[in-house]
């Protein structure tokens, strides 16, 4: 309910600003031009007027591929109007396709009379026949008014046997899915991409001028490799990276006014995919990169931890484990910055033209900064931790430096376990059973890799 606390006192605020920066890059694109959606659906007049955030969720379901909003009663009357080509439009610009109708058969009579008015212009609306206001105003002449409009509009529609009827220059839909009725006005989805049983994408949609800005973030723990079709055509691909602030050109193919971006997404990565120049050719491809494994670090490893956190100033792990299965209740609860320390040696060989050395610390938790030789390399706070290391190293030994820092749980749980051993003035609220502690600290495997373009 309260989320998680960002201030001055977590274990990582000094590490901060590369996450930091992401949000805000992230934040910044995501406020450019104009949100796309092709469904608007009104929220319903009674109570509560919310969007549905519990229970069985949005219906009628929006289909797959499309993407919707939501607007009031006071949009729909006073901000919307239909334009030439039947969208019905808002004066800042946003537009839609279809207006969804809450599956009620109450309305009052002010926003059954709009929605006659944009039907007659042009509209297409999706939703069931209104039987009577759910609204004392105007009464004793409110439900038979709004049965008035309502066969005037919906007809003879039963929403079974009868389910579309053209009325003006608009078109009013009851008992269809909205999967049908974008069907049958002939728009494209605007992302389509080959689903596995385990693939979980998320993706926004912007338009700023005559650039397409779309957002996407893999929702699970695998890497992700699909192929995306979008409601883009005559325009190369561009892949925007919030995390390091680079941009890069992607592969594109343009295929009957639809243009196909593979997407290779790391567990949880994001990344923007923008539109913006003209194209002369339909497709382009690019250099594959390849990687092979250099070198793996193996044990002894030295990791000295901070004073008066609990543990001791240093320990030797033979090999890279979580702490928490550490025998010393120090090291087994610690929560903060330790530093793990090694010499490794460099075959010169590594170092040649036209090739990167790449440093991969396999798994971290939680958050890791690099150095080789006393050079900073920066600092990794999500998968994959993996740093370009060519500019640090040299021939023969190199001395390598992880700082790893988790977050405060497992120094809480120890403090809720051992009272007696306390490291943090307070402990957590003495309720429920303890939690789990979380797996912390460089676990790897750490290997150096050779990366190159071919």
């Amino acid at each position: 309910m309260v989320g998680t606390h960002i201030n001055r006192n977590i274990t990582w605020a000094e590490q901060g600003q590369p996450f930091m920066t992401y949000l805000a890059r992230n934040s910044f694109m995501l406020q450019q031009g104009l949100f796309v959606a092709d469904f608007a659906y009104l929220l319903n007049e009674g109570a509560p007027s919310t969007m549905p955030f519990w229970g069985e969720g949005l219906k009628p379901a929006p289909p797959e591929g499309y993407d919707f909003d939501y607007v009031n009663s006071d949009v729909v009357l006073n901000r919307t109007s239909v334009n030439a080509e039947g969208r019905i439009v808002l004066p800042g610009g946003m537009s839609y396709s279809v207006l969804v109708l809450p599956e009620v058969n109450r309305m009052t009579l002010p926003v059954i009379t709009k929605i006659r008015r944009l039907v007659l212009d042009g509209a297409t609306v999706l939703g069931p026949k209104p039987l009577q206001s759910p609204s004392l105003t105007g009464y004793p002449n409110a439900d038979s008014d709004v049965r008035s409009i309502a066969n005037e509009v919906w007809g003879d529609l039963d929403g079974i046997s009868r389910t579309k009827r053209k009325v003006g220059k608009g078109t009013v839909v009851w008992g269809l899915s909205p999967t049908d009725v974008i069907a049958s006005m002939n728009i494209p989805k605007d992302v389509e991409y080959t689903r596995s049983l385990d693939s979980h994408v998320s993706w926004i949609h912007r338009r700023a001028g005559d650039a397409d800005i779309y957002f996407f973030a893999n929702n699970t723990d695998r890497k992700q490799d699909i192929n995306v079709r979008f409601r883009v055509t005559g325009k190369e691909a561009e892949l925007w990276h919030a995390d390091t602030g680079e941009i890069e050109p992607g592969e594109f193919s343009i295929v009957d006014g639809r243009t196909t971006v593979p997407l290779h997404l790391a567990e949880r990565e994001s990344v923007f995919v923008v539109f913006r120049r003209p194209t002369t050719s339909p497709t382009r491809t690019l250099a594959r990169s390849t990687e092979t494994t250099l070198a793996t670090v193996d044990g002894p490893w030295i990791v000295d931890f901070p004073p008066n956190f609990g543990a001791p100033p240093n320990i030797t792990l033979p090999k890279l484990e979580s702490w928490t299965v550490n025998a010393d209740e120090g090291v087994k609860y610690f929560s903060g910055t330790a530093i793990y320390t090694k010499s490794v040696n460099v075959d010169r060989r590594w170092l040649r033209a036209g090739h990167k050395v790449l440093l991969n610390l396999g798994t971290v938790n939680d958050l890791v900064e690099v150095s080789v030789n006393g050079k900073p390399l920066g600092l990794l706070w999500k998968a994959p931790y993996e740093v370009d290391v060519t500019s640090a190293l040299k021939s023969g030994a190199n001395h390598l430096e992880i700082k790893v820092t988790n977050e405060w749980t497992n120094r809480l749980i120890g403090d809720r376990l051992t009272p007696g051993k306390r490291v943090l003035p307070e402990g957590p609220p003495p309720f429920g059973p303890p939690p789990a502690l979380n797996i912390s600290g460089l676990l790897g495997p750490v290997t150096f890799v050779s990366f190159s373009l071919r």
